[in-house]
């Protein structure tokens, strides 16, 4: 019997089965931002073929050993902290790290590049765009969601939760501007295609653009389609 179905939600196969990440981003369906939504939706309003992507979820995910399988964190179970811990670790760790280096490097190739390619423009703008909005929406969930959370998680206390889901709306707004960003980045680049009369300054930018939204992307879900629900659903019952 199939796993996944294309009425379940993106979100939810990503959050039971996190391998399925990289089908969707070879469809170029979003699974963070656009999570909240039955995988049919994705599918027909990107004209693909339902059988095609069901079949390749189901397959992967039947080729997927189960010793494979144990070594994957169950984010859907984990404690909350350590979750917190994963995501500020490594996901806010890459963007404190790389988001410099990628500013250089694209206004480095705007230089170099930008009179023969003037789309490189664009590229630099949209790029900074997000860099500040996402150093902004770091600080804010380091300074102000996490400690609430990780408050609440230590007293148990249904005010403290209160808090720490307080911020959740204007967080996923932030999420969904970003990624917003990567999609016009996906069209201004073409896929982030490469010229022929470039250097590898060139080729080294686009892929740091595309580990970037790999990187964003799984970030945004984490947040999305598991811990911002589960700290919905405690403060529910």
């Amino acid at each position: 019997m199939a796993k996944f179905e294309s009425t379940q939600h993106i979100g939810d196969i990503v959050a039971n089965f996190p391998k399925a990440s990289q089908v969707f981003m070879e469809y170029r369906i979003d699974f963070c931002c656009g999570g909240n939504r039955p995988l049919k939706e994705a599918i027909q309003e990107q004209q693909l073929d339902e059988t095609e992507v069901i079949d390749k979820l189901n397959n992967l995910y039947k080729s997927y050993s189960e010793e494979i399988a144990l070594k994957e964190e169950n984010w859907l179970e984990a404690d909350l902290d350590v979750l917190v811990d994963h995501i500020v670790n490594k996901h806010h760790g890459f963007l404190w790290r790389e988001l410099p280096n990628i500013s250089q490097l694209t206004t480095k190739i705007l230089r170099v590049h930008g009179a023969h390619h003037p789309e490189l423009a664009k590229v630099n703008r949209l790029f900074h765009m997000i860099k500040m909005e996402l150093e902004e929406h770091l600080t804010k969930e380091e300074t102000l969601q996490y400690p609430a959370i990780k408050k609440y998680l230590e007293s148990n206390s249904k005010e403290d939760l209160s808090e720490a889901v307080r911020i959740i709306n204007e967080l996923e707004e932030e999420h969904t501007a970003a990624g917003n960003i990567l999609k016009e980045l996906r069209v201004v680049t073409k896929d982030y295609a490469i010229p022929d009369d470039v250097c590898a300054t060139y080729v080294l930018t686009y892929e740091m653009l595309q580990t970037l939204e790999e990187d964003l992307f799984q970030h945004i879900h984490l947040e999305n389609n598991i811990l911002f629900p589960r700290l919905f659903a405690i403060n529910n019952k």
